[in-house]
């Protein structure tokens, strides 16, 4: 993409109200931008890596033999009634009525819808296990939104529910959330604990939350030193059970059983949440399925959530610098970003425009900054948006056929032949 053609409304001022960085970068990269308290558009360069989330997200699901569906964001009430938290839910559920008087609300959550197309359709449990994920916008009318998408009313969510026959059942099914989650945070390059939580108002017993380290977390967790030396597959519900890790709101000093001399401790934000409830909306939705011997058994049922907006602001929380964002490959809006030093020159624009013909004919991902504007609010705005290398060309270097290349990671800088840099970033 050339950045003539695109939308990249990047500001030099930091808006007064941004707070944290995630909030601050993602206003001035022209990431997003606030409609009204808590609530964001989404611009191109911010939905480009809203979907590169979307999609690790969906694969890992995939892998994890969960069903994609999609549940609407408007629910009736009566679904609410039925499971009792239509009232206990509180102010952040924005409650609305439509032309006909009915009560409807904007779903902050989906249990009910899911468990009602479960108890509607699946009647026997030859048909178990099932695991059940939709991606798609939420509400809760947060009292005081704050740090932009971080906590924000209006948010993209993964949220899977599994259905199983028995607590043996779930638990495998819980283990597989656990390890599709590990995969997930990994492919965007972040470190995730999984720390005991609350159930908070979903309910349930064997919660954990996902929380990534990053300096500038929201929670401080607390945690068994030897969690560090876990392996991937070693991150089961039977080591998180035997290992201690906790965040602020539940953690003990008086009853923790982990050595306060050796008790590690992190700023955390958290992106995840897991739970297994049981019963607790089976049985109001009759979501029975006949079992081996012909009774009629209340499924077992879990709940798994990723925030994928709030992972935009948490992965920026985890990698930025004074200049700007640093993004990880697999989640970067661009791979390459192109700088035209002089776009007067001739020669220059010459090697500029081969180098992005060939970067997408190999399929890489480029922005190319071909404005008429100085070579320092190039590079300013290019480490700003933070994509994980630069390619920079100048009339020296075209005339011998050379590109500098930099790494916004390491922020080292090397001169290359052309073909060489295109073999490196390819």
């Amino acid at each position: 993409m050339r950045l003539t053609q695109y939308f990249l409304p990047t500001l030099k001022e930091t808006p007064a109200d941004a707070q944290i960085a995630s909030h601050r970068l993602m206003l001035r990269a022209g990431m997003v931008t606030q409609v009204t308290s808590g609530i964001y558009s989404w611009l191109p360069l911010g939905l480009r890596v809203l979907q590169k989330i979307q999609q690790i997200v969906r694969e890992e699901q995939d892998r994890a033999q969960s069903l994609e569906v999609l549940m609407p964001t408007i629910q009736p009430a009566e679904l609410w009634h039925t499971s009792g938290r239509y009232e206990d839910y509180g102010k952040e559920m924005l409650r609305i009525k439509d032309r006909h008087d009915r009560e409807m609300l904007y779903g902050p959550t989906a249990e009910e819808v899911i468990t009602d197309i479960f108890a509607r359709f699946i009647k026997s449990y030859k048909d178990l296990p099932k695991r059940f994920y939709n991606i798609q916008w939420k509400f809760r009318d947060e009292i005081r939104p704050r740090f932009g998408v971080m906590r924000g009313r209006e948010f993209l969510m993964k949220d899977n529910y599994s259905f199983d026959l028995d607590m043996e059942g779930a638990k495998k099914s819980y283990q597989a959330m656990l390890d599709a989650y590990v995969k997930t945070f990994k492919r965007m390059g972040l470190t995730a604990i999984p720390v005991r939580a609350e159930s908070g108002a979903i309910g349930g017993a064997m919660s954990h939350e996902f929380q990534i380290l990053a300096e500038t977390g929201e929670s401080e967790i607390f945690y068994d030193p030897a969690y560090d030396e876990l392996k991937d597959d070693e991150i089961n519900l039977e080591n998180l059970q035997r290992l201690y890790a906790a965040s602020d709101e539940i953690h003990d000093e008086a009853n923790c059983p982990v050595d306060p001399k050796t008790l590690k401790t992190a700023r955390g934000i958290e992106v995840g949440h897991i739970f297994n409830f049981g019963t607790k909306y089976s049985i109001p939705f009759g979501a029975l399925v006949s079992g081996p011997d012909g009774d009629q058994i209340p499924v077992q049922m879990g709940s798994y959530g990723i925030g994928i907006s709030r992972l935009v602001g948490a992965i920026i929380e985890a990698f930025h610098d004074e200049s700007g964002i640093k993004w990880p490959e697999s989640v970067a809006p661009f791979k390459v970003g192109l700088i035209n030093i002089r776009v007067s020159d001739s020669a220059c624009t010459a090697l500029c425009d081969d180098i992005y013909a060939q970067l997408l004919n190999a399929g890489v991902e480029v922005l190319y900054d071909d404005r008429d504007k100085g070579a320092g609010a190039k590079f300013a705005d290019m480490d700003l948006i933070g994509l994980p290398w630069q390619m920079a060309v100048g009339p020296r270097g075209a005339a011998q056929g050379q590109v500098e290349l930099k790494n916004r990671h390491t922020g080292e800088k090397i001169e290359l032949q052309m073909a060489d840099a295109l073999k490196k970033v390819a």
